[in-house]
């Protein structure tokens, strides 16, 4: 298993784990959620993400085929926490054919690291509060709760 930080010449591989992270997540969690987004506009919000110093973009294979990816960001310091250098994972998928392989742990451990070498003292993540197999595995990589978001629909 190998985890690519350059994946310049990949997006369109990054567009379809979007694609099936969507399905699989948004699809399962939020009715809501707009489930052809990464077809219609995810080749142009990925590319600008891996041109984007502030970002981190991780496709992770195995057997060369791509068995997951990582989306993060390094946030900008805001006034009201000047103390805290955020950096979100904003979005990971594990293919389910390689999950309890590694793959999430290495995309988790090259995403902390990168937040380190910019400088991060905090790292965030969020999943849907009904996603317990997502919950599970943030928690065994050290995240815990911090900010609870409650909604409502009207």
């Amino acid at each position: 298993m190998t985890v690519s930080v350059d994946v310049t010449e990949e997006v369109p591989e990054l567009v379809k784990s979007a694609e099936a992270l969507f399905a699989e997540d948004a699809g399962s969690h939020d009715p809501r959620m707009d489930l052809g987004w990464p077809a219609r506009e995810g080749a142009a919000y990925y590319q600008d993400l891996v041109e984007d110093e502030n970002a981190l973009c991780l496709l992770a294979r195995s057997d060369g085929a791509v068995a997951g990816h990582l989306i993060g960001r390094l946030l900008p310091v805001s006034s009201l926490r000047p103390g805290a250098v955020r950096a979100v994972l904003e979005s990971m998928r594990v293919a389910a054919e390689r999950r309890r392989e590694g793959v999430g742990e290495a995309l988790v451990a090259a995403f902390v690291a990168w937040a380190k070498e910019r400088g991060a003292n905090e790292l965030a993540v969020q999943a849907y509060a009904n996603n317990e197999g997502a919950l599970a595995f943030y928690r065994a990589q050290g995240f815990e709760p911090f900010e609870v978001r409650l909604g409502r629909a009207v």
